[in-house]
Order: C-alpha cells, then structure tokens, then sequence
C-alpha cells in the first residue's frame, strides 16, 4: 500500500473523482494548519486512484496477503471500520437469524451490535468473577463444553481474550473444545494485535488454533482509529463468506490512509517487533515496580492468574488499584486529565489504567509515574476534588447473571416505553447499559433488569461512570419493552 502510494505520488495523478478535497486543494488553510497537508495529499481513493478502475494490480490483495503471513494466518481482511465491524462480520458469517452463537457474557458492545443486527440466538458463558477485587476474567474452557452439551445446535464460540484489564482465557483449551464439537472459534482479540509478535506475550489467538481474530491495530499498533485486520485460519469459515459479508457491512470509500498505515506497521513489525517489543516491557517492568512502592497503591499482577481467573495476562496493561486511597478511579483519571494531562485508558469504581505500546518511552513512563505520585500525595491532603464518600453499588457475581428473555434483536427493534428508573426492576431492556471504557454492557436488549443492576448503574454514574449509549444520558429513565 505504501509503494502504491508513493508511486502515485511520483506519477501526478490528477484525480475527477471523490474525495472532493481534490487531495487538499480546497482544503480550508485553517485546517490543514491543524492536522497537516499531507493527511490531505494522501487522502485518495483506492480504486480508480490508488489502483486502477478494475484494482488489476492487486494492491489491497498483496497488502492482505503479507499481513496473513506476518502473523501465522491463512488469510487477512483489512477493515476501516474499527474492529466494531471486524467482529460483525466475523459473527455473521459463523450463525445467522434465530441460530445459536455461544458468546462470553463479557462481550464488547459491538458484539451485542452484531446479536441485534443479526437476529442471532446468544448462548451466555459468563466470566469468572473475583468477588474480592470485584473483576470478570474470562470465561473458561470448561464453561464453553458445558453450553455445548447443553446447545449442541450451538454453531459456534466466542471468546473476548485478552480484556481491557489484559487477561487473557486459555485459547488453546477453548479452541479444542469447540474443534471437538465440529464448530468455528471467534476470538475478539481486539486489544491483541501485537501479541504475534513476542513470545513472552500471551498467546495470539491463530497460534492457539482459533478460526478467526478479529484485531484492532489502532489499541496496540500503530495504525490509525478505525484501523483492524481480521484473521483466518482453517475449513470452518470460508473466507468467501467472510469476505462477502464485510463487504455487506463495510463502506465502499475505505480510507487508503489507514490501509497504509496498516500496511506500514506490519512492515514494522515483521522486521523489528521483537525488538521493540522487548524494549516496551522492560521499560513496564520498571514502571510497575516504581508505582507498586508508592503507599496506598497496588499494581495487579499475577493475582489475575491461576484456577478460577485468567489464563494468561498482557504486562503492557498497568492495572493500578487504589481502592484505599478514599476515593473512586473515575475521580482519579479526571484529576490526573485536569492536572497533568495525562489521559488514562480506563477507569472504574476502584482502580485506574494506563496502555503501554511500544511507542513509549522513558519520557512517557516518567509523566505517568510523577502524576500518579502526585494524586496520590493530593488524596493525604485531603484534596476536596478527589476524596468522595460516594460508593458504586457493585453487584454480587449471581446478580450480575441478568435472564435472556427474549432476542436482543426483538427487545432493540420491538415495542418501547421509557420508564423511571426506580420502576425499571423487572422490566426487559431494550437498550444497552454500558459503562465506558471498557464497553462490555451491565445489560443489553432482551435482559430482564433487577434491582442490583439498576443500583449499580445508578450509583456508578453519581460516582462519576460514563454510560454513553442510553436514551437518557443523566440515567433518571431507561428504555424497555413496552408491556
């Protein structure tokens, strides 16, 4: 893609075609005094640009075919349209209406996305909870063959590895009980895309057998937002099928900005990965042990692994714990935002986090160490705009397992009223609840709410949790199916 590029740029193409912007020419100059010419210059189409009217040089192809290459896989997709639509079309080509996919409770709202667009039947396998730090690793193997037997017309899995926390399930075991039973893995491998890449990381999903990853290069590569490859291996999908339908969901304008982008970071990868890769967790080596000696905080480790919990965990997540410091991680990263710019991957009702990519360096790995001393030395004060005797109302494990009554895609498109939330108790959702980051929803369409959900979201967004895709974002109301 990168060549093409250049050769196009070397050739002087004058393009008669979109994008209007005529590679910048009428670019508002106040524009490009902010982004840059050249996001402009490089902004063309792919055919009938990049390549010609019937792409009978195969660029895209190539670009796909080096990229399957790079990582172990028989094929590759490129998608511009985040790893949200990735994972659709992964799901679509494995089950369709009314059929049954059996999908790990802690999902990404994309997922649920896909059950709705879809029609799709979900067969739950809910995490493994800690009660103690209030956390979902992910689901075991021994979870995924118990609702095989039970749904052995179930025509797949999937499995979210590793989470936004960095656990990862053990792929290799859940890949087998799914081959046993004749059926696809999907693997939601959204924040692994540079786990090909070092053995000391956990296990990337084509190496552990799985049919396909879904990879989202913007989390953990370099590639621009929006930027995913997904990844496929094996007789269990065809990839016509897959092909046909990213191509259903996709756009027909994909950004040769970011197929570039891609296609440069698995250049990168292929010929220095395990270097740069080796550099980043030596320097999160360094990191996690100097935020581990400051008081009152405590960097999650390997508490996350063993029976019960995760398989394996990403070292590039710094998952900080500051649960007795008085006061909440959603205050924590909006004072760390005001006071140091320092923006955090997520937050929750007790612990803040910080990504690490190998784009960091000891510079960056000093800023976020300086500022986390600093809050911390902030919270002893007394500090008013970070202490709170607000308290999330986190749900036990057993109530947090909300029924499927009926279809998500039936409670999304269905009949609708918008009810008080004090009356939403036992009421079917119609919307999805998610608190964000990390994206997995508290409840989705076609669960019958109770009232230790309610309380938890209630109380969360008092607390200071975004959940961004409900009718009424101040949560005093939510949407149900209508009685």
């Amino acid at each position: 893609m990168l060549d093409a590029l250049a050769d196009y740029h070397r050739r002087g193409y004058v393009p008669f075609t979109p994008p209007g912007h005529k590679q910048g020419r009428g670019t508002d100059p106040r524009v490009c005094a902010v982004v840059g010419d050249a996001v402009f210059r490089s902004d063309i189409l792919a055919t009938s640009g990049l390549d010609d009217r019937t792409s009978s040089n195969g660029v895209l192809q190539k670009a796909q075919e080096l990229m399957a290459d790079a990582v172990g896989a028989e094929h590759a997709f490129f998608s511009t349209c985040g790893s949200s639509l990735s994972v659709k079309s992964a799901m679509l080509s494995v089950a369709g209406p009314h059929e049954k996919l059996i999908v790990g409770r802690d999902a990404h709202k994309a997922v649920v996305s896909g059950l709705v667009l879809a029609g799709i039947r979900p067969i739950w396998v809910w995490p493994q909870w800690d009660p103690d730090l209030h956390l979902a690793h992910p689901p075991s193997a021994e979870s995924f063959d118990r609702r095989f037997a039970e749904h052995p017309d179930a025509r797949g899995a999937l499995v979210t590895s590793p989470t936004p926390y960095g656990t990862s399930s053990d792929l290799r075991a859940i890949t087998e009980v799914c081959h046993r039973h004749g059926r696809p893995l999907i693997v939601d491998e959204a924040w692994g895309a540079h786990l090909p890449f070092h053995p000391d990381l956990p296990t990337w999903g084509m190496n552990a057998g799985a049919d396909v990853c879904v990879t989202s290069v913007h989390k953990m590569g370099s590639g621009l937002e929006q930027s995913s490859v997904f990844h496929l291996q094996g007789d269990l999908v065809d990839p016509a099928v897959l092909s046909s339908r990213e191509d259903l969901l996709g756009t027909t304008s994909n950004s040769v900005l970011i197929y570039a982008a891609l296609d440069g970071w698995r250049r990168q990868m292929v010929e220095q990965g395990r270097e740069l890769l080796q550099n980043t967790i030596d320097l999160v080596t360094g990191v996690r042990e100097e935020i581990e000696r400051i008081d009152g905080l405590h960097v999650h480790g390997d508490e996350f692994l063993g029976p019960g919990r995760a398989a394996e965990r990403d070292p590039f997540q710094v998952i900080i714990d500051i649960a007795g410091l008085g006061t909440t991680g959603y205050r924590a990263a909006d004072w760390l935002h005001e006071h140091h710019r320092v923006n955090l991957h997520l937050s929750d009702h007790r612990r803040i986090s910080a990504q690490f990519t190998y784009a960091d360096d000891e510079e960056t790995a000093r800023t976020l160490v300086t500022a986390v001393r600093d809050l911390v030395d902030h919270l002893e004060r007394g500090d008013e705009a970070l202490c709170t005797s607000e308290t999330v109302a986190v749900p036990a494990p057993e109530d947090l397992q909300l029924e499927q009554v009926i279809l998500p895609r039936d409670a999304f498109f269905g009949r609708v009223e918008q009810v008080p939330i004090d009356r939403a108790a036992g009421r079917i959702a119609a919307e999805m609840m998610t608190p964000y980051p990390p994206g997995i929803p508290a409840a989705l369409p076609g669960e019958r709410l109770n009232e230790a959900v309610v309380d938890y979201l209630r109380t969360g967004v008092a607390a200071g949790m975004v959940v961004p895709d409900v009718a009424d974002s101040e949560l005093k109301s939510l949407r149900v199916v209508a009685e």
